[in-house]
């Protein structure tokens, strides 16, 4: 049954999405601080233009791309590969050094870390900061981000839960002004963590309570139209920067043939609650969302499978290449699935994972991040050791 924004709060409609006949007109108008004064270099850069509602073909002239993969609720590690990827300072203001830079998160900031909204509150902030300067951020929703708007919370962390109750309460005592609580949540998420830290040991037999407290906020703020969800459905699940796609977990040609923007209005619309919440209504975003080979599942080119014989990497290296000649495009960019070597490239890097499982509820292992400068890609791998190439392809 179709839902709209929260019926149960007073809270203010999510603004509707255009009609799909609307997605491709440019929203460049929407963005007036993306007209950058100049270069790195010193000569006047060309405007960011932006095609689609939700965002879905970018082009972003002479900008430094810089993309990052799967955060899982770790703010800490999310700020340090924010931090090497040079768009976020380092002295806790959490201010954008960017520039011009073009950031692109690739999905899966929810489940298995306790401060997931605080990171998607920063995202936004830095995305507004980067505006100013000429520069943008973008994020795709992953896998992680629809599960959680179809109520599956199976991978959510219990400090996840605590979040939410106490963001739930912060928006109430905002008078559920969106944008207002939203983006001071970052700020306003440190006192909180702090005092979280230190009821931990005072719960007791109320911890059942405390839970289920948590579950009730998480679904009020996360079910489709929920203000959250609204949230999630401004951002893509495919996404083309200049010559390079971007998406969680990969796009085949049969997603093409369906149509991208297509998949993304489907996607946003179903999160803001404007769609039957179920799969046998013909508008729920099943290509999307559902299934082993959906844009948000697909591993096909993330994992590799031992044993694979010469001619089935060739059929899946063929399939990759007819899905980037169909786009127009050069490489594609996702996240996904862990990648224990750090971030590496495939089939004539045309395909680059960029997941390697940085949060502590995963790998917890070293941030890594892919910069894109010119089409010719690289990875940054700590501050020490900042421009060291572990893989660079010219696609000029």
């Amino acid at each position: 049954m179709a839902s709209s924004c929260l019926n149960s709060l007073i809270l203010p409609p999510c603004s509707l999405p255009r009609k799909l006949t609307e997605t491709y007109a440019s929203l460049s108008s929407s963005y007036p601080a993306l007209n950058p004064t100049s270069s790195s270099t010193g000569g006047a850069l060309k405007p960011i233009v932006i095609n689609g509602d939700p965002p879905t073909f970018v082009s972003a002239p002479g900008r430094r791309i810089v993309a990052v993969g799967d955060l899982h609720g770790d703010l800490d590690q999310a700020r340090c590969a924010l931090e090497i990827a040079g768009v976020l300072s380092s002295d806790g203001q959490d201010s954008w050094t960017g520039g011009q830079t073009v950031l692109i998160q690739l999905g899966d900031v929810l489940d298995r870390g306790e401060e997931e909204i605080a990171i998607l509150s920063l995202l936004r902030s830095l995305d507004i900061q980067a505006k100013a300067q000429g520069g943008a951020v973008f994020q795709v929703n992953g896998n992680h981000e629809t599960m959680n708007v179809e109520g599956d919370f199976r991978y959510v962390d219990s400090g996840a839960f605590d979040e939410c109750s106490d963001f739930l309460a912060y928006l109430e005592d905002h008078q559920y002004n969106w944008e207002n609580a939203f983006l001071g949540w970052i700020e306003e998420s440190k006192r909180q963590r702090e005092d979280r830290k230190l009821s931990q040991n005072h719960w007791g037999p109320w911890n059942l309570v405390k839970r289920q407290k948590g579950v009730i906020a998480r679904s009020i703020l996360l079910r489709p139209g929920g203000p959250l969800a609204c949230e999630l459905a401004r951002h893509a699940v495919v996404l083309k920067i200049n010559d390079w796609v971007f998406c969680h977990g990969g796009i085949l040609p049969r997603h093409v043939a369906y149509g991208v923007e297509r998949m993304n209005y489907e996607v946003s619309h179903w999160m803001r609650g404007l769609t039957e919440d179920d799969e046998t209504d013909p508008n729920f975003p099943f290509i999307a969302t559902k299934g082993f080979d959906s844009v948000v599942w697909n591993r096909l080119y993330s994992r590799d499978m031992p044993g694979l014989e010469g001619y089935q990497i060739n059929q899946i290296q063929s399939v990759l290449e007819e899905t980037l000649r169909s786009l127009g495009a050069k490489a594609m960019v996702v996240g996904h699935t862990p990648q224990t070597a750090g971030v590496n490239c495939k089939y004539n890097c045309s395909i680059w994972r960029i997941d390697v499982g940085m949060s502590s509820g995963v790998l917890n292992s070293r941030p890594e991040v892919l910069e894109i400068v010119e089409n010719k890609a690289r990875v940054i791998r700590s501050k020490s050791d900042r421009f060291s190439e572990l893989q660079a392809v010219d696609y000029t």
